[in-house]
């Protein structure tokens, strides 16, 4: 974490060393995805955690590349020290014939490393996918509208795990056996809390949460395209997030949206803080 330092001297004998308030908020976002990555690769019968100097991998060694991920973890100030750490991830999934993500949080990036990052990606094989709003609450604003009665369960058994899965594979247009090889595993569910919301006994809406970095990290939510707009993934994720609250006592929330749930996250009390693009092979 970084901390702004005076050095000492009578002028300044009185001050203390002043938090950043803009690197912790952006640091909570990044700290819990990786968190939320590294609960699933943990559980994965092929999965991998490891740390190298700057980079992370927490890789579930699946067929989907997106949870064959790495991310930086330290602030990075060149385009030559980027090269390395892409290289370096490069050459862990290379040596495991995976396919993968590198998740990378803009705002360890200084402005040289910034310029330059697609074609450094680029040149090891990797293009930018998707461009996520990093996004910080510390604490819901109430619901502009009356939320729609949804029964909504825990994911917890073979009806629940397979509902979850079956709605990210249509949502997120993921091959349903992909969805399967991250999301069967109960183990999952010990940690990685996920939510399935039913109207009229169907299954319509997902949220799931992983606390952990301080924050409550709200992932994977999505509805089907027949109920959106009702507020049925609203009151998915605010039970969810009610949940977590419970549990651990902590109010104070991150997500990646998409552009489609901007504006709704905005209204639920979230700001942007960062972006986190994903680029994939």
């Amino acid at each position: 974490m970084r901390l702004a330092l005076q050095a000492p001297g009578p002028a300044h004998a009185s001050r203390v060393p002043v938090r950043d308030t803009r690197a912790v908020e952006f640091e909570s976002v990044e700290s819990n995805l990786r968190d939320s990555f590294r609960v699933l690769a943990a559980r994965a019968s092929r999965g991998e955690v490891r740390e190298f100097r700057g980079v992370s991998i927490a890789s579930s060694g699946v067929t989907f590349q997106m949870f064959n991920a790495a991310f930086l973890s330290a602030p990075v100030e060149s385009e030559q020290e980027l090269e390395r750490r892409v290289s370096l991830a490069e050459v862990h999934f290379e040596q495991r014939g995976l396919e993968w993500a590198y998740w990378l949080c803009d705002s360890w990036l200084d402005s040289r490393a910034r310029r330059k990052v697609r074609q450094i990606f680029a040149r090891h094989g990797l293009r930018l996918s998707v461009e996520l709003p990093g996004m910080l609450c510390e604490q819901l604003l109430p619901p502009v509208r009356v939320l729609p009665p949804l029964e909504i369960r825990r994911v917890a058994g073979d009806q629940t795990r397979e509902a979850f899965c079956a709605l990210g594979s249509a949502c997120f247009n993921v091959p349903l056996p992909w969805f399967r090889e991250v999301f069967a595993n109960a183990e999952v569910w010990n940690e990685f809390l996920g939510y399935v919301g039913y109207a009229g006994g169907e299954p319509v809406a997902t949220a799931a949460t992983v606390t952990g970095s301080g924050v409550v990290g709200v992932y994977n939510v999505c509805t089907l395209q027949d109920y959106r707009q009702r507020g049925y993934g609203e009151a998915v994720v605010r039970h969810a997030l009610e949940q977590a609250r419970l549990r651990h006592g902590i109010a104070r929330s991150i997500l990646q949206s998409t552009p489609a749930g901007l504006r709704l996250y905005e209204r639920m009390g979230y700001r942007t803080v960062t972006s986190i693009s994903v680029y994939a092979s």
